[in-house]
């Protein structure tokens, strides 16, 4: 599944409220990836990335959503974009990932390192999993290496990634 939309609602909770949403979701054709719903304090929020058809814009989700029973809604329906491959990631060298389990400043800490070696991120995407136990964190990057510098980045991307647990794996573009 290529999720294309998130979709957050936040409402007054009741009983069916999960059954009503989904339902009017698989109506009008959406394909549900990961989706959450909590409650606190009597307030429900439900979320979904999910793939919206063509046949159904945002803008008449978001209609079809509130035209649901629900008391004091907010509905909120975006697009999201997924990371295009990395030949549509114009002036990009090496396509960068590192794959590992979750831990504070994983981008901030990887991503410092092109400033050394004046690289620049052209695109970045990062995802998360629970697996098991463990929550997996994949990060892609996308990214213009001089070629004088390659190497020597390379390698400290790969000493970092080492030294943080994570898989690491790059390819030329």
């Amino acid at each position: 599944m290529n999720a294309n939309t998130r979709i957050t609602i936040s409402c007054r909770d009741r009983v069916g409220l999960v059954s009503d949403i989904t339902g009017r979701l698989f109506d009008i054709g959406v394909n549900l990836g990961p989706t959450g719903f909590a409650l606190d304090q009597g307030r429900a929020t439900f979320t979904t990335e999910c793939e919206l058809p063509d046949t159904c814009p945002i803008t008449e989700c978001e209609v079809a959503l509130c035209e649901l029973s629900m008391e004091q809604p907010e509905v909120t329906v975006e697009a999201i974009y997924p990371v295009l491959p990395a030949a549509d990631a114009p002036g990009a060298t090496h396509m960068i990932e590192c794959t590992g389990i979750d831990q504070p400043g994983l981008i901030a800490r990887l991503s410092e390192i092109f400033i050394e070696f004046n690289a620049n991120i052209v695109q970045l995407a990062a995802s998360a999993t629970q697996e098991n136990d463990s929550r997996v964190y994949s990060t892609q990057f996308a990214v213009s290496i001089p070629a004088d510098r390659a190497a020597a980045c390379l390698a400290t991307l790969a000493n970092t990634a080492g030294s943080l647990r994570l898989l690491f794996k790059f390819r030329e573009i």
